[in-house]
């Protein structure tokens, strides 16, 4: 029990002046209102200054550009962007097998991404090397590990390893698998 004088727990005095109960609405009104509206023209600014205040590079670069070749390169730039040269490497039927040991027939065809001309034909000649080590990789591949995203990440890491093997000293920048067909 209270004392006299004294106020029961969990009870609001029952004299409560009005202007304290209407400043606390204020403030959530406030808080639940104002607040997103200030944030939503913040961030409404700053979209708009993102799209439209673009710098004087960004008009630079479109000029450059329109002087430039037909890839966009500038003429006469210091920082020219190499154009990658890709070979198609012939195509390369395997058989693989899956969870149930039944054979399956996988055509492989893998675009590849060099540098130079001088690169492609110094690769050219190792052509023979490349399907051999190719052909004895994908001859022990499981269904398994070319299914899914990642079976598809790791199998192309490891044939761009594989071919950097086998044209070393040359260098093969990146390889495309342009189709891969398991029937």
């Amino acid at each position: 029990m209270a004392k006299e004088g004294e106020e029961p727990e969990g009870e609001e005095p029952e004299d409560e002046d009005e202007e304290g109960g209407k400043k606390g609405g204020l403030k959530k009104k406030l808080l639940f209102i104002g607040l997103p509206i200030v944030l939503v023209l913040l961030l409404g600014s700053a979209g708009a200054f993102m799209l439209l205040g673009g710098d004087k590079t960004d008009e630079a670069e479109h000029a450059s550009t329109e002087d430039g070749d037909a890839h966009g390169a500038a003429k006469g730039a210091d920082h020219d962007i190499p154009i990658p040269i890709y070979y198609e490497l012939p195509a390369i039927l395997a058989n693989i097998t899956d969870e149930d040991g039944e054979v399956a027939v996988l055509k492989l065809v893998v675009l590849l991404e060099v540098a130079d001309e001088e690169t492609l034909h110094n690769i050219e000649p190792l052509l023979p090397r490349i399907v051999d080590r190719y052909q004895g990789f994908l001859r022990e591949l499981r269904m398994e590990d070319v299914k899914g995203s990642a079976g598809y990440y790791r199998l192309k890491l490891e044939l761009l390893r594989r071919v950097n093997q086998a044209v070393a000293p040359v260098h093969v920048n990146d390889l495309t698998i342009d189709t891969l067909l398991v029937n």
